[in-house]
């Protein structure tokens, strides 16, 4: 485990995602697209776990008692007090002996609170076993819907996700936007319009002014989009609106995925998310097919910065087609 500073401005390519890289690296010798990894391994989600068993867990300290667990899925606010520790988001089961020293070193109370911000695998993963160790859950409705019952995710990940045991379910759902104090600090937990998923939530740690985004903002990297539970393009634009309204200059913001980061680049991901997909609308208005939209390289402007990793050009440009 290893501990940082974090500034509004940083700049560091913390990504969350980086077992993914790592562990299709090392079993092949390079960088593999999603559907190539399935070819060698048959499962990203299988790849993902298989690595958080041993991925290192960065701790990014922030301010306000607020701390950020990165290498476990997606990125894990922490907030520190007497009243018990709150999590945002709980990473992947098999990090659990790390993120249990992660935050044993941090000198951190039990976890009493524990908020999803959607239900997706690499955030609520961990939901079991932090329950069992006293945290209420708190969630969207639709989170909980989606952890209750079998889905199905194809675009490139093609796997099934089980119903999750009970002791991994929301106790408290969040129906409309919701305030409340806990050490000393007020959480603003506010609901998007579906667009990562149908059931994301932000968490405004006010005092300190810092937003947790989940995955409706993927820091320097292209988002995945979706679309078997509800997400869309369109969604991700409005939800980036909303990010940036939330924020201000002096703000932290702490994405899904990637470094923690500012409002500047909440600005030029949303900039990204325009311009691309009014590059494929035209493609698509045209009558391409969505090869040949693959084909035309929509994002070629985009994808020095954004293309490099998990989510390259050729899926998010079939991500975006999907939804227009």
């Amino acid at each position: 485990m290893t501990m940082k500073t974090a500034l509004p401005n940083m700049s560091r390519r913390g990504f969350c995602l980086c077992c993914v890289a790592s562990a299709t690296f090392a079993a092949t010798g390079g960088w593999l697209a999603p559907r190539e990894a399935f070819a060698e391994a048959r499962s990203l989600v299988k790849i993902i776990r298989d690595a958080a068993a041993t991925a290192t867990i960065d701790v990014v300290q922030l301010r306000g008692g607020v701390s950020v667990l990165q290498g476990s899925g997606g990125n894990i606010a922490v907030l520190q007090g007497e009243e018990g520790t709150l999590l945002v988001d709980g990473g992947i089961t098999a990090s659990k002996p790390r993120l249990m020293e992660a935050l044993g070193k941090l000198k951190a109370a039990p976890v009493k609170h524990l908020i999803n911000t959607h239900w997706h695998f690499d955030h609520t993963d961990g939901n079991e076993w932090l329950h069992q160790q006293g945290a209420t859950i708190i969630a969207h409705e639709n989170t909980r819907k989606h952890l209750s019952s079998a889905q199905r995710v194809d675009d490139d990940w093609n796997f099934t996700f089980p119903p999750s045991p009970t002791g991994a379910l929301p106790t408290e759902i969040v129906v409309a936007d919701r305030t409340f104090r806990h050490n000393g600090t007020t959480l603003a937990l506010k609901r998007y319009q579906p667009a990562h998923t149908d059931c994301d939530l932000s968490v405004h740690f006010v005092e300190s002014d810092i937003l947790h985004t989940g995955d409706t903002w993927w820091n320097g990297i292209y988002p995945f989009i979706d679309y078997s539970t509800g997400g869309s393009i369109d969604g991700m634009i409005r939800a980036a609106d909303k990010n940036i309204a939330a924020t201000t200059d002096s703000s932290i913001v702490v994405p899904g995925h990637g470094a923690v980061g500012n409002r500047a680049q909440l600005i030029a991901s949303r900039d990204m998310l325009v311009a691309i997909r009014t590059n494929i609308a035209r493609l698509k208005a045209a009558g391409h097919s969505v090869e040949a939209a693959v084909a035309a390289k929509p994002t070629a402007e985009f994808d020095a910065k954004w293309g490099q990793f998990v989510i390259g050009p050729d899926l998010f440009t079939r991500l975006v087609f999907e939804g227009l």
